[in-house]
């Protein structure tokens, strides 16, 4: 969809208002998203969804409960280990399922995983199938892309008469406007996108630096792959998907993508294709980077 042709309800550009006094990331949590006073947070996540559908905002969620499948409680009585991750991983996701066999458990029951760990490792589990979700997902932080913000920047035309647009997020608009009138000036554009939103741009710009629109830099990236490395003993030949796993969210596919395209090209980095496939599953195969040969990049290898 051109995105000179889109229309959004004037709670959705409230809301995409209210996100823009979060800048210069333009991400909040999404608690702090208030599009009218009276908003309920079930509306306000309904609008995080529509907006998420139609291309302008991306968020993270967690799951509140879950209950043990029957494949999970087969890997529960399994003694060997049937997933892609370490060991010791293997014990704290053990003990996740253990406490949700036959009953829906909160996260902070399986007290013996730490609790930055919790939420990754059950996504995981989800998207194995070993787990089922109970109830919603609670959503977390919200943020604008890039799609968003070059709809803000060209082609916003609200055409309601009843928006009702507080002098406060006018302001906000007003500024963000100003600021990529700023950007455009100084540094340039590329496709009518500043140069410090485009990640392709990132190219020129040293990844101690260099940010994209989630927090995460490339620099950040690279010591994740060092840090899977390590963990997984891949000896310097990290398939690609267990840094999905890791990243994926708060990134996007195409994030994380154009994040090693910047560390590939300043050679940091080197991407090689998958030769054997019969060791790995249809979904670990194709979470590679096609390319136009057919093949796909698949291990990741850090040029020290």
């Amino acid at each position: 969809m051109e995105l000179s042709s889109l229309k959004l309800e004037s709670i959705e550009l409230k809301f995409l208002l209210r996100l823009l006094e979060y800048g210069p990331d333009y991400r909040a949590s999404i608690s702090k998203i208030q599009p009218n006073s009276k908003t309920r947070a079930s509306e306000r996540n309904q609008i995080c969804q529509d907006l998420c559908s139609k291309g302008l905002v991306e968020y993270t969620d967690e799951i509140p409960k879950y209950q043990t499948e029957t494949a999970g409680k087969a890997l529960l009585e399994s003694e060997t280990n049937m997933l892609p991750i370490t060991d010791d991983e293997l014990q704290l996701v053990k003990k996740l399922l253990d406490v949700a066999v036959g009953k829906s458990a909160t996260p902070g029951t399986a007290k013996q995983v730490p609790a930055n760990e919790r939420q990754r490792l059950l996504k995981q589990l989800e998207e194995k199938g070993l787990i089922s979700v109970v109830g919603k997902k609670v959503i977390k932080d919200v943020w604008l892309t890039q799609t968003g913000y070059q709809y803000l920047q060209n082609d916003c035309h609200p055409t309601s008469s009843y928006a009702s647009l507080t002098f406060s997020m006018l302001g906000t608009y007003l500024t963000f406007l100003r600021e990529t009138l700023g950007q455009k000036e100084t540094s340039g554009t590329v496709n009518n996108i500043p140069t410090k939103i485009k990640e392709e741009a990132g190219h020129q710009t040293s990844p101690s630096t260099m940010t994209d629109t989630n927090g995460l830099s490339p620099k950040s990236v690279l010591d994740t792959i060092r840090m899977l490395d390590q963990q997984l003993d891949t000896d310097n030949f990290l398939p690609i998907f267990h840094l999905r796993e890791k990243l994926q969210p708060p990134l996007n596919r195409e994030g994380l993508d154009k994040l090693l395209f910047t560390l590939q090209s300043q050679d940091l980095i080197e991407l090689s294709t998958l030769q054997d496939v019969s060791n790995y599953t249809d979904s670990e195969r194709d979470s590679g980077i096609a390319q136009p040969d057919g093949g796909a990049w698949f291990y990741i290898s850090v040029n020290d």
